[in-house]
């Protein structure tokens, strides 16, 4: 579990499932991924997102933001799960449900999940990553003093798709002499 002012980043819970296929099915949330995803589709992500706790020891945390709602999305830490001139890497991602967009949770969630990686897990470097249309991501990215890198084709993405095109950050801890 991780703590920040206004967030507990924590383990999943049954009581996570429902809202996030809420969430990954709402067409404004999941504009710049490639699909919305059906309950099924969701809850197997969850699973796996417990797995790559399990055996990392750090994932894509359930978000809560005590006072104000039991579950808000999920941030953290994972494996990128295919092959770039940038991997094997580890990315920040968020996906917090819309109702608490423009609030800073994204960032301050991932500051600490970026932390952690840092601190705990001994990572050298974290990226971050998504479509060139997503600026909000960017800015987020940027809060996070992330540096642009550099463009390039989503693998898992049909050349035509409109969100093929993605722009790559990074975040280097030289200090911490760990595994990137």
């Amino acid at each position: 579990m991780i703590e920040t002012p206004r967030l507990i980043l924590r383990a999943w819970r049954d009581s996570d499932f429902p809202p996030f296929a809420e969430q990954n099915a709402d067409p404004v949330t999941m504009r710049f991924l490639p699909k919305l995803l059906s309950r099924d589709e969701s809850d197997a992500y969850v699973r796996r997102l417990q797995a790559h706790l399990h055996d990392h020891g750090f994932c894509k945390w359930a978000v809560e933001a005590p006072g104000v709602a039991p579950f808000i999305g999920a941030v953290g830490l994972m494996r990128v799960p295919f092959e770039a001139g940038f991997t094997p890497a580890v990315e920040v991602a968020w996906r917090l449900h819309r109702r608490y967009w423009g609030q800073g949770y994204a960032t301050e969630a991932a500051r600490a999940a970026i932390a952690d990686g840092f601190l705990r897990v001994g990572l050298t470097e974290i990226v971050a990553f998504t479509a060139l249309s997503n600026l909000a991501s960017m800015r987020v990215m940027e809060r996070l003093g992330m540096q642009r890198s550099f463009e390039f084709d989503h693998p898992r993405l049909a050349e035509g798709n409109p969100l093929r095109r993605h722009i790559l950050y990074r975040l280097r801890n030289a200090a911490s002499g760990g595994r990137g």
